[in-house]
């Protein structure tokens, strides 16, 4: 399973559960003064991660296909990346919180922690593993000094 499942089609199935835990699931209903605009916070946050960290990889003229790690050309390090190695993926994760507070099912939380608890083990640990191999001393001194997601 690992690197076979495109993460945006995992973000789609994650965004789905959270869609359906809310309108079936009868308890864990919230609201609170001010979740339209920290649903708005979470999202634009979000889109503008995704955005510079695609625009990282186009500039460097990487692959941005994250079932094919070993294609990559060069070791983005700069930019977003200097923040967090995986920002496409916070992306995601700060959209999924979005919809969750969006949709104010306390159980959405547990979730977005299943999203971040399956990337770890079937996208990004995979492609840290290729990432090694490929790159070496220089990805591994990278790990060192970036954080996994923030």
């Amino acid at each position: 399973m690992e690197l076979k499942v495109p993460p945006a089609l995992v973000f789609l199935c994650f965004a789905l559960l959270m869609y359906l835990l809310a309108e079936f699931l009868p308890i864990g209903y919230f609201d609170f003064f001010g979740r339209l605009l920290l649903t708005k916070i979470l999202l634009g946050v979000g889109v503008i991660i995704a955005l510079f960290a695609l625009f990282q990889f186009r500039k460097s003229k990487t692959t941005i296909d994250p079932t094919k790690p070993e294609k990559a050309s060069e070791l983005v390090v700069d930019g977003i990346f200097k923040y967090s190695r995986n920002p496409m993926y916070l992306a995601m994760l700060l959209i999924l919180l979005a919809l969750g507070v969006f949709l104010g099912n306390a159980f959405n939380t547990l979730v977005a922690a299943g999203f971040v608890s399956y990337m770890n083990r079937f996208q990004i640990v995979p492609e840290e593993r290729i990432l090694l191999n490929k790159f070496g001393r220089s990805y591994k001194d990278y790990c060192i000094l970036t954080r996994r997601w923030f």
